[in-house]
């Protein structure tokens, strides 16, 4: 029991003030960061479709204001209110009006599959053209959206969370060294995996334009020898995950030379030709002994599960044209797991599995506006924070973002005043000289 606290009845009274407070104060970093990008000179410039009417939102301030609600934690359309009647927010961004989230749908209606992709692609060309990256690492991969309406392309597919039900079945590209999506293309729910892939890996390289794909990297989902064939006629490097096919197994099985890695770890390669290929592929091997390593990823050998040896082991394939060892291989190939943490913050943090709409080319502008939104705050942790950890959007809401102020006047001058205790007001100033310094291009560190 805690002798030095005693209960006591409240004794607070509710009072109102007319003063014009925002618990968003940290925006105003973000307002920053677009004005030193130049990003949204960019967005006018890429041809967003217009308002019929003269009293229709400015499709600029529309496609800003949704971003930032986004980063103020909306992750569905609702939501957007978030920002809506917030007085300071309008003032910071310099809206003459806030709109409400109707207004958002109404506009996002108005995209076409040509005009996302005559939009995106060149906003992507510019923002990618500014990143200073020659040689990168390309992962890509797909994702299940659930979907629980009729709408354009939710149709039934593999969803192993919410079997049966309707979904998309986007694909996505992300460039490991700057942790930024490259490229997304919404499908719908019953396509495959590398449906559209060969088209869809032609598109992000001119996205990335000028840029060379130093590694390619891919589930069990991308093994094809579609896939294989096209990498190899341009000269990519690639990883890619083996479907434990039967004839696989057997190949697996009849290895006799491992090589240890670690405690219940080995490793060994050989060379596999499917009855389809033309030429044998080297095929890099991993297994892991349960027992010792119960949290192994792979899969066991099914054919031979009740088999001796066999039975105690999770196994991983992987069809690499590279040069390098066989560990290396390993090795590089497990930096993926990265991309499923950036879809995992995409849908946790940016609602990216929430907003949708019954057209299919306005849920596909939406969601590529949340890709923008995306890289734009990876930016902002990478160039402006600059800590080893990249924070997720809700931890930078807590530390940054969400700061309460209010906004006065001297003479002709605005000034933002933000409440904040002495011990954290020179640690913003740091983030504030480091937004004001930004200047492309951006380097990854």
């Amino acid at each position: 029991m805690d002798v030095f606290f005693s209960y006591k009845p409240m004794d607070l009274k509710i009072v109102y003030s007319n003063k014009e407070i925002t618990p968003w104060s940290g925006m105003v970093f973000m307002k920053k960061l677009l004005d030193q990008t130049g990003i949204l000179s960019k967005l006018i410039a890429s041809g967003l479709p217009q308002q019929d009417s003269n009293r229709g939102y400015n499709p600029l301030q529309l496609v800003t204001s949704f971003m930032v609600s986004v980063w103020c934690g909306a992750n569905r359309f609702e939501h957007l209110e978030v920002s809506r009647f917030d007085e300071v927010l309008r003032k910071i961004f310099g809206f003459r009006r806030m709109a409400g989230h109707k207004a958002y749908q109404r506009f996002f209606n108005k995209f076409t599959i040509a005009t996302n992709q005559k939009v995106f692609t060149q906003v992507s060309q510019w923002f990618f053209g500014q990143v200073h990256l020659d040689n990168y690492t390309l992962d890509v991969d797909s994702t299940v959206l659930t979907r629980y309406g009729t709408q354009q392309g939710a149709k039934r597919g593999y969803n192993p969370s919410k079997r049966g039900r309707n979904s998309h079945h986007p694909l996505l590209a992300f460039v490991d060294e700057c942790k930024m999506v490259a490229n997304f293309w919404l499908r719908s729910g019953d396509a495959y995996t590398t449906n559209n892939f060969l088209s869809f890996l032609e598109d992000t390289l001119t996205r990335l334009e000028g840029k060379v794909i130093s590694l390619l990297r891919g589930d069990s989902g991308f093994y094809s020898k579609e896939i294989f064939d096209h990498l190899e006629s341009k000269s990519i490097k690639y990883i890619i995950v083996v479907r434990h096919y039967s004839t696989i197994q057997r190949k697996v099985a009849g290895i006799k030379s491992w090589w240890n890695l670690d405690d219940g770890l080995q490793i060994a390669e050989t060379t596999y030709q499917s009855d389809l290929w033309e030429k044998p592929r080297r095929l890099v091997v991993v297994r892991q002994q349960i027992q010792k390593r119960p949290k192994a990823t792979g899969k066991q050998l099914k054919l031979f599960k009740e088999e001796g040896i066999y039975k105690n082991y999770r196994y991983s394939c992987y069809i690499t044209n590279l040069d390098l060892s066989a560990t290396m291989v390993w090795n590089m190939y497990r930096g993926r797991a990265d991309c499923e943490n950036r879809i995992k913050e995409l849908k946790e943090d940016f609602g990216f599995d929430n907003f949708n709409m019954q057209n299919f080319a306005a849920t596909e502008a939406t969601l590529n506006f949340i890709i923008i939104a995306y890289n734009i705050m990876s930016l902002f942790k990478q160039s402006v924070m600059r800590a080893e950890k990249l924070y997720q959007l809700k931890t930078l809401g807590y530390k940054i973002f969400a700061i309460g102020g209010y906004i006065t006047k001297s003479g002709n001058q605005r000034l933002l005043h933000l409440s904040l205790n002495m011990k954290r007001r020179k640690w913003i100033d740091g983030i504030w000289n480091q937004t004001q310094r930004f200047s492309w291009p951006f380097v990854p560190t």
